[in-house]
């Protein structure tokens, strides 16, 4: 049965409604190649590649329902890829590794600066200020996310 694996010692959590493509199949191959789970979790249903090392679990429709499941799953130790920063303070919290699509690690030293930037920047916009949506993802982007992601595993797997 699919899913089974990611009760393992180390798990790839994805919060796969706002994962990138490309990210997503670089995850694929990197479950493959390390043939280490790796759990997507979103509220739609979505095709990724039939594998054993690869799950998904779709969650009810809802603000913050897979950042509550991946919350509430994952364990210290484990990596989760979100770009959602309050996702990410709260498996910091657990011991978890908290990574972006982007390339960008978040540790218990940068994500208080991290959230208060996020907070900062959606006060702004609350008070009707343009900000902006975040850029592409570019090749240098994803080269980080893969580079990062290879050394994160690596020193997780000895």
């Amino acid at each position: 049965m699919r899913g089974l694996r990611y009760y393992l010692a180390m798990n790839i959590w994805v919060d796969a409604d706002a994962c990138p493509k490309v990210i997503k199949e670089i995850l694929f191959r990197v479950a493959e190649r390390t043939q280490l789970p790796i759990v997507l979790v979103a509220n739609q249903w979505f095709r990724f590649p039939v594998s054993p090392y690869i799950s998904f679990k779709q969650v009810e429709q809802g603000p913050d329902v897979a950042d509550d499941y991946i919350a509430e799953n994952c364990t210290a130790g484990d990596i989760v890829v979100t770009a959602d920063i309050p996702l990410a303070a709260r498996v910091v919290e657990k011991a978890a590794h908290a990574l972006d699509p982007r390339g960008r690690l978040h540790t218990a030293e940068n994500i208080r600066q991290t959230l208060g930037m996020r907070d900062f920047m959606d006060s702004l916009r609350g008070s009707g200020i343009e900000t902006g949506g975040p850029a592409t993802i570019s090749a240098h982007d994803r080269q980080e996310f893969a580079n990062h992601l290879d050394r994160l595993v690596a020193k997780l797997k000895r």
